[in-house]
């Protein structure tokens, strides 16, 4: 018997009708490339990131992982005259279900947190799948950390207050990425903020099949983009961890999380579980589930009040983390 899936938000809904015409559900492999040149990307070149002059905006090439070619980095540093300490860094991963985006895609929401709390923002380009799967974007985005880290005196930054932020896709891999930093003993991340991440190879939640065919990004898409990272071991038993965040058997030892995600979205159970997994392992955790929310509300919808919301979430939840550390 099919899983009825909880409604929408009214104002979402709202915005989720008038989206119907460029935005589908699913998404297959053959679609890809149609996705990497449609209209959501080229926006992105009419984007000011300096925020009305807020942010010195540089393009830099850095050293990617050993053997593997450079990586793009955005670095948005604030132009108000520095403070007595060096500032916070923001390392933000983008999203693109593993399959499309750059390093601008999705940066204004954390410029609009920097803004507000005068840090510096590092936004990283991976190599996308399916071209480059496993382990190549994880490895780019670690190698992008690092840089990040042994370069932030330079950049006004520091080192010791490096909060790491994704979305989606990007929020997998930041989960990702909090693992891999602990287990390599690599640099040192006083947070992870975690906006509906993409977790979970094996497509198999409760609200995953609730979502097949509805809202965005639902169970057919999700296929896509972990086969597309995966191949043929998507769904199998020697899934990395790396790869997949949700595969951790140890959520031990990591940084506090803040972990956000829609009631009506196919992300719901994965998130939710992973915010479990970690306080059963001692951790510390904040969880928003935000009722009748759908894949990326926040970004789709950003004047809604549910929209309004979890943005002041996460806002607070930084400026929390970022007074705590200073202190």
């Amino acid at each position: 018997m099919p899983l009825t899936p909880p409604p929408f938000d009214p104002e979402l809904a709202t915005v989720l009708d008038s989206l119907k015409e460029v935005l589908t559900p699913g998404l297959t492999l053959e679609e890809i490339d149609g996705l990497r040149d449609g209209p959501a990307v080229a926006a992105l070149a009419d984007i000011d990131f300096t925020m009305d002059g807020a942010f010195d905006i540089e393009h830099r090439t850095v050293p990617g992982p050993e053997d593997a070619p450079n990586i793009p980095l955005l670095i948005c540093r604030p132009t108000k005259p520095a403070p007595a300490h060096p500032r916070p860094v923001i390392y933000y991963v983008h999203g693109g279900g593993m399959v499309i985006g750059d390093n601008r895609s999705g940066v204004t929401v954390p410029l609009g947190w920097a803004r507000e709390l005068d840090a510096v923002v590092v936004s990283v380009g991976y190599r996308l799948a399916p071209e480059h799967p496993h382990p190549a974007p994880i490895e780019d985005v670690y190698a992008g950390l690092r840089w990040t880290a042994e370069h932030a005196a330079e950049l006004g930054a520091d080192t010791e207050r490096i909060v790491i932020a994704g979305t989606s896709a990007g929020g997998g891999l930041a989960a990702a990425l909090a693992l891999l930093a602990r287990d390599r003993q690599g640099p040192h991340i006083i947070g992870q903020l975690l906006m509906r991440p993409m977790l979970d190879d094996r497509n198999d939640t409760p609200s995953g099949h609730q979502m097949t065919g509805v809202g965005i990004w639902d169970r057919t898409a999700n296929e896509t983009g972990w086969t597309a990272l995966l191949g043929a071991s998507r769904g199998g038993p020697d899934v990395s961890p790396y790869a997949a965040p949700a595969r951790a058997e140890n959520l031990a030892g990591l940084p506090p999380a803040f972990l956000d995600v829609g009631s009506a979205e196919t992300f719901r159970d994965e998130v939710v579980s992973h915010a479990d997994r970690i306080w059963q392992a001692g951790g510390t955790a904040e969880l928003h589930v935000w009722p009748g929310g759908f894949h990326s509300f926040a970004g789709f919808a950003p004047q809604a009040q549910l929209s309004r919301s979890a943005l002041a979430a996460q806002l607070d939840w930084l400026r929390r983390l970022l007074g705590e550390s200073e202190g």
